[in-house]
């Protein structure tokens, strides 16, 4: 289908619904891409606005399949499936044959929440321009919504045509100097660890990449600090200076990283107790629309690159800020009811704004983001955790959310960021013929391979499984794409630097669909 203005478009505000378009102006400009949306509206306050296209030569199209993106971090949910009218698809969507794909989609970084929905007649665009879950007051400004982007390809894969849409949506990502591996100590510690096993990690990882040209990353994650998962962020008494943690990782060999959560304050520890620096939906919550908790923010992220960490990994903001994981947003990222302190912008300003503080005040650190808004994201931050946690001690979890991930938003590796789809979490749980397929994918996918391998837990022929992995992820110059994505959930199947390699995701012993009630 080729680009063109929507045949319908219908007004969400908090007056109602305005088809007639009365108070609120929708236009759009045709760009080198595509289409720009722009919003107008004196006072009205605007919640969405819904386009459609319908389409004009319909012709019984057999056997596509669709596949769409999620908000955040992937669940374990991202597939290809047939048409299913309801299903909310945010960003874009890839509808193909195998051969012939059209892509959907919007630019990265707009300044609304976009998702698709597509039906056998036509395709429909959401803007939810709110601001929270209230409409946004525009006040006679005029919002540079989305840039609409159609494009089509053939005679290539689904999958190469997926890389090449990616790249239309962004073509300036924010890259790393050098490939970013290493040890993360979550997935065996889960925030209980002292600075000793700190030190004990990092000179077991050291051992590992003695050989690698280019230097890994030991991060420290939740738990060094005084609150497990809140501010403030200072350490424990027993851990010590966060700065000489970091001055003795380097002296080892490795580059220091750490955790933060930079909106939580539940213990009501930081400076900004008065309720305007709060969350009208969470008492316990920063409002990231306060310029002084921005200035907080970026206090807390140069403070923590002054230490000495080259590696920041934030999490939890858009849990933090909208009140929900992305897995439970079929369509809409909050509920309605409430708002942002600044009412005058959208949601996905606000997200703008959170994100381009914490970049500028990180400085030349390399920044994850972890439950961090994927289209928003890109081109911000470097890398991006793109699937919600793999575990130590479950398998079919690390399957549905590591494996999901790293096969379905490949597409957006080295385009939109650095594509991270979590750990090899090892404790000893897991049976290593398993967790061995993990870790040889992820170290051939050409992605960043970090590794949670508790000290003294492997025996030799795992630690050389592991030194191999870290070898090759120390380079990443590997090709990798899944070879089944379109009928597998759970590719096991992938074309490496043009070899088709295999990998097993079952043993047998049966997946227990009952272990969270056992």
């Amino acid at each position: 289908m080729k680009l063109r203005e929507p045949d319908f478009i219908t007004v969400y505000t908090e007056e109602g619904i305005k088809s007639d378009k009365t108070g609120v102006d929708v236009k759009f400009k045709s760009c080198e891409k595509g289409l720009k949306t722009y919003i107008t509206s004196d006072y009205i306050p605007v919640k969405y606005i819904k386009l459609r296209w319908n389409f004009l030569c319909y012709e019984k199209r057999r056997d596509i399949k669709i596949l769409g993106d999620d908000w955040e971090r992937a669940y374990g949910t991202l597939e290809w499936r047939g048409i299913f009218p309801e299903r909310c698809m945010p960003w874009y969507c890839l509808v193909s044959d195998g051969e012939y794909t059209e892509s959907f989609g919007v630019a990265v970084r707009p300044s609304a929440l976009c998702f698709w929905q597509y039906d056998s007649n036509g395709i429909i665009l959401w803007l939810d321009v709110r601001c929270g879950g209230k409409g946004v007051e525009l006040n006679g400004r005029t919002l540079e919504a989305c840039e609409i982007i159609f494009a089509e390809y053939s005679g290539v894969s689904a999958y190469e045509a997926g890389k090449k849409f990616c790249r239309l949506m962004s073509d300036k990502p924010k890259t790393v100097s050098s490939p970013v591996y290493g040890s993360n100590n979550w997935y065996y510690a889960y925030g209980k660890f002292t600075r000793d096993e700190v030190i004990q990690d990092t000179k077991q990882l050291m051992a590992l990449c003695s050989d690698n040209k280019n230097i890994p990353y030991m991060v420290i994650d939740d738990g060094w600090q005084k609150y497990n998962c809140d501010a403030p962020w200072t350490p424990r008494d027993s851990f010590g200076s966060v700065s000489a943690m970091a001055e003795e990782i380097a002296s080892l060999g490795a580059i220091p990283g750490i955790w933060i959560r930079p909106l939580a304050d539940y213990h009501n520890e930081t400076s900004l107790i008065k309720p305007k620096y709060r969350l009208e939906r969470e008492k316990n919550c920063l409002d990231p629309t306060n310029g002084d908790v921005l200035e907080y923010v970026k206090q807390l992220t140069r403070q923590i690159a002054a230490d000495g960490y080259r590696l920041i990994k934030h999490d939890y903001t858009t849990f933090d800020i909208f009140g929900n994981w992305g897995c439970f947003c079929p369509n809409t990222l909050t509920k309605d009811g409430w708002a942002f302190g600044n009412r005058q912008i959208t949601s996905a300003e606000a997200v703008l704004n959170l994100y381009s503080a914490i970049r500028e005040a990180a400085g030349d650190a390399v920044i994850i983001g972890c439950n961090t808004v994927s289209h928003l994201s890109a081109g911000i931050f470097e890398l991006n955790r793109t699937g919600d946690d793999t575990s130590g001690f479950d398998w079919d979890r690390t399957r549905k959310f590591g494996v999901n991930t790293l096969a379905f938003r490949g597409i957006q590796h080295k385009v939109f960021y650095e594509c991270d789809a979590d750990c090899v979490g090892i404790t000893g749980k897991i049976p290593w013929e398993l967790n061995r397929e993990w870790l040889r994918l992820l170290s051939m996918s050409g992605t960043p391979l970090f590794v949670s391998c508790k000290p003294g837990i492997c025996d030799a022929r795992q630690l050389e499984d592991i030194k191999i992995a870290f070898a090759r992820a120390s380079l990443q110059t590997d090709e990798c794409l899944p070879l089944d994505w379109m009928n597998n959930a759970y590719p096991e199947r992938y074309l490496i630097n043009g070899k088709e390699e295999e990998f097993k995701w079952y043993n047998e012993n049966p997946t227990d669909v009952f272990n969270s009630i056992v």
